[in-house]
């Protein structure tokens, strides 16, 4: 823990000595976090360069899929993502209290499915991985498949279940938190890019935005996509980039719909969401932070799909749209304190997992602000080990 971070937290015995705490971005994260200490007592203060909730939290498709997404060689993130989907039934509930609003956590689970032999091999592979680290996870034959989601095509290899990778609606978490913040006490700054943290003998002093000064004794950097546009000299400019992701949905009839379990397919995954909107994403384009719907993108998750769930050409489209996630070097989170200026935490680079990712990320920073404790899970996470593993090379 900084020097600076220490004696805020030190003198933080009161909730009128809790540091005044400024948050650079509002979505998920931001508002989390900025929840979580606004409720503790801490003056917080958000700051958003558009519109609240609009970003990555707004296009992502809400999916809590720490086992279907275990890869090699990512363990460490493994743990991190089951610590989070383990506290996502809580922190749904609390999030509900405190907002007055349903965030529609679905507990069905999660089918990755085999097409053809091919598809088979590569899944069974990636099935002997997911039992090796001790995931929860079965194989099923293409009619056990069939009798869970009799819609999915008659042409399966088999699939994989993951009963415990679950799904919220992201867009609706986003709305809560913005209002459970609020009522916490937080002030949201919308319209208000932060240009620049001032620093000054080493330690976070205020954020710039449009040429006028808000003072802080801490600075949180959750940004996303966006964070490496945030002058943080002189701490290194964070390797983070955009991850373009072209999405759409479509509309089933919510007394019947098509599908129930979230579904990954080669190509492709479907989100069922209650109100009878059937997602379908995404494209993974490093393009920067272009925004243009493509025809060869969307005929791509429309292909994949039909060839999953024949019956969805019969669907209406409803919403086309393009998000960006926040892609580090190695596509983990940088989380917890800069190294190089006290009084700066970071929470962003969340990439894929930024929806699952939500209550680890808002636990953890909250409580590194308010007990100085580094938490065990993130400690593997800051933005010091890209400095280590470039002067080891």
């Amino acid at each position: 823990m900084s020097e600076s971070l220490s004696s805020h937290v030190s003198s933080s015995s009161t909730k009128s000595a809790r540091p005044h705490v400024a948050i650079v971005g509002a979505g998920v994260m931001g508002l989390s976090i900025g929840w979580r200490l606004a409720a503790a007592g801490c003056a917080v203060d958000i700051f958003e360069q558009g519109t609240s909730g609009l970003g990555a939290s707004h296009a992502a498709a809400g999916m809590l899929a720490a086992c279907a997404e275990a890869e090699p060689g990512e363990d460490g993130l493994l743990v991190l993502n089951r610590e989070s989907q383990r506290l996502w039934p809580s922190f749904a509930a609390e999030l509900e209290a405190a907002s007055g609003m349903a965030v529609d956590l679905r507990t069905e689970g999660t089918i990755v499915l085999a097409l053809n032999a091919d598809d088979g091999a590569r899944l069974r592979h990636l099935l002997a991985l997911q039992q090796a680290f001790g995931l929860p996870v079965e194989w099923l034959n293409g009619a056990e498949v069939r009798r869970r989601e009799p819609h999915l095509t008659s042409k399966l290899a088999g699939a994989v279940s993951c009963p415990e990778d679950h799904q919220v609606d992201n867009r609706k978490v986003a709305a809560a938190l913005k209002i459970a913040a609020l009522a916490a006490g937080a002030r949201l700054h919308e319209d208000a890019p932060v240009e620049r943290v001032e620093v000054s003998d080493g330690r976070a002093r205020a954020v710039i935005v449009k040429g006028e000064r808000h003072g802080a004794d801490l600075v949180v950097l959750a940004a996303g996509a966006w964070s490496r546009g945030v002058d943080i000299t002189p701490a290194a400019p964070l390797p983070v980039r955009p991850i373009k992701g072209q999405m759409l949905s479509v509309a089933m009839d919510p007394a019947a719909p098509i599908l129930n379990h979230v579904i990954w397919a080669p190509g492709t995954y479907l989100v069922p969401r209650r109100d009878g909107r059937l997602i379908v994403g995404a494209t993974v384009e490093e393009r920067g932070f272009n925004t243009d719907l493509t025809a060869g993108g969307q005929l791509a998750l429309l292909t994949h799909a039909w060839r999953a769930l024949p019956t969805i050409e019969e669907l209406p489209i409803l919403e086309q749209w393009v998000g960006f996630r926040p892609g580090s070097r190695d596509d983990a989170p940088i989380l917890g304190p800069s190294a190089e200026v006290d009084g700066l935490i970071f929470a962003t680079g969340h990439h894929r997992n930024g929806i699952l990712l939500l209550p680890v990320t808002a636990d953890a920073i909250s409580r590194l602000i308010l007990e100085g404790e580094t938490a065990d899970v993130i400690a593997p996470f800051t933005a010091g080990r890209f400095a280590r593993r470039a002067a080891a090379e």
